[in-house]
C-alpha cells in the first residue's frame, strides 16, 4: 500500500508499506478521503516538529470503509462506512473530571501517532463512528471539522432566535455559522477576504466586511441595540479580540474557537461592564460527532462548496504547496485510494 510521510522541512514522501493486520482491539480502515486541517499545515511548516515523531504519517479528518477487524472487536462489520474521532484518552485520570476529550495526557491520533494520509490505517475500534451506507464519503471527510463547530455552538449555548456573530469566514467559521443557523440563530459573519465574503453570501449568509463597515453599529442596528447574544472568535487575530467584547451585548457569551499560542490583550472592563462570559472550546465530544454525522448525512447545507480541491495521495506534496499559495482557499481533501 501507499502511505505519505512528513519528513520535516515542508517535505512529504510517498512510500510503499506492507498492509498490516489489525491488532486486538483495532480495526483496519481503507481510507477514502482525508481533509487537511490547519494543524496539518502547522506541522508542514515545521511548527510542531518537537511533537511529531518524524518521519510520520499525519492526517485525521477522514472517511473510509472497514477492511479488517481485530480480535475482540464487536459491533462492526467489514464493508461498513465509518469515520474516526481521533482522540486517544486511554491515559485519562480522575483529575480530568470525566472530560476525556481534554484530558491532560490526551493523545491526538494523526499528530501524536500515525494518521490517515495513507491507503490503509489501523486504529483503535473505540474511535470509530458508523456512517449510513448512503453517506457521501467525500462529505464525510468534513465530519471532524464540523464536529469542532458543533462543539463550539453547543458550548456557546446557542438558541433559536438569538443573534450569533461569527468573527472569521474561513472553513471553521463557515461551519460554525451553519451549525448556529441550524440551531435557529440569526447569523452574521464578519470577514475581510472578498472571495470568502462572496462565498459566504452565495451560501445564504449575511456578511459584513469590518474594514468597510462598522460591525458594531451594523449589529446594533440589526438587533435594535441588543447586539450579539453569542460571539464566536474564529479569526485568531488581534482585531477580532478587540471587537469581540464590543459586539457582544449584555450578558453575551464569547466562544474562543481560535487557538492563540501566546497571551493577547483583551478588554476586561467590558466583561465587568456587560457581565460577559468567555467560553473555551477545544475539539469535540461524542455527542458533537453524532450531531455532525447527522448533519452531513442529511446534507441540507452547502457543505460541498467548502471543498476547494481534491488531490490523489501521491500528490500530497503539491497539495500542501497549493494550500500555501491559496490563502483564500477553504477545505482541501486527499483522495487516499484514487
Amino acid at each position: 500500500m501507499k502511505a505519505s510521510l512528513y519528513e520535516g522541512n515542508k517535505t512529504f514522501s510517498i512510500v510503499e508499506k506492507e498492509i498490516e493486520a489489525p491488532k486486538a482491539g483495532e480495526v483496519r480502515v481503507k481510507v477514502a478521503y482525508c481533509g487537511v486541517c490547519g494543524t496539518d499545515v502547522h506541522i508542514y511548516h515545521g511548527m510542531m516538529d518537537k511533537r511529531v515523531n518524524i518521519p510520520e504519517t499525519i492526517g485525521h479528518e477522514m472517511s473510509g470503509v472497514i477492511d479488517a477487524i481485530g480480535e475482540g472487536v464487536a459491533g462492526f462489520e467489514v464493508g461498513e462506512k465509518i469515520t474516526v474521532r481521533p482522540l486517544d484518552n486511554r491515559l485519562e485520570e480522575a483529575s480530568d473530571k470525566g472530560f476525556g476529550h481534554i484530558a491532560k495526557k490526551l493523545k491526538f491520533i494523526g499528530i501524536d501517532s500515525p494518521g490517515a494520509f495513507q491507503q490503509y490505517w489501523n486504529v483503535p475500534a473505540f474511535t470509530l463512528h458508523k456512517l449510513k451506507q448512503e453517506t457521501d464519503l467525500k462529505l464525510a471527510a468534513l465530519i471532524e471539522p464540523l464536529s469542532v463547530a458543533c462543539h463550539d455552538v453547543r458550548r456557546g449555548r446557542t438558541k433559536k432566535g438569538e443573534t450569533a456573530v461569527v468573527l472569521g469566514g474561513g472553513p471553521i467559521g463557515l461551519l460554525v455559522a451553519m451549525v448556529a443557523k441550524h440551531k435557529g440563530a440569526n447569523v452574521i459573519i464578519s470577514e475581510v477576504n472578498e472571495i470568502r465574503i462572496n462565498m459566504a453570501r452565495e451560501m445564504g449568509f449575511e456578511v459584513v466586511n469590518p474594514a468597510k463597515t462598522d460591525l458594531v453599529a451594523y449589529v446594533e442596528e440589526k438587533t435594535n441595540g441588543r447586539l450579539a447574544d453569542v460571539v464566536f472568535e474564529v479569526a485568531g487575530v488581534q482585531p477580532a479580540l478587540d471587537i469581540m467584547t464590543e459586539v457582544a451585548g449584555i450578558r453575551g457569551r464569547i466562544v474562543m474557537v481560535a487557538i492563540y499560542g501566546e497571551p493577547k490583550p483583551i478588554n476586561l472592563f467590558k466583561f465587568f461592564w456587560k457581565e460577559l462570559e468567555l467560553i473555551g472550546a477545544r475539539v469535540y465530544e461524542k455527542e458533537d460527532y453524532e450531531e455532525s454525522i447527522r448533519l452531513i448525512t442529511e446534507n441540507n447545507y452547502p457543505f460541498e462548496k467548502i471543498i476547494t480541491a481534491i488531490k490523489p495521495l501521491e500528490n500530497i506534496q503539491s497539495l500542501f504547496e497549493m494550500i500555501d499559495s491559496t490563502p483564500d482557499g477553504m477545505k482541501f481533501l486527499v483522495d487516499c485510494n484514487a
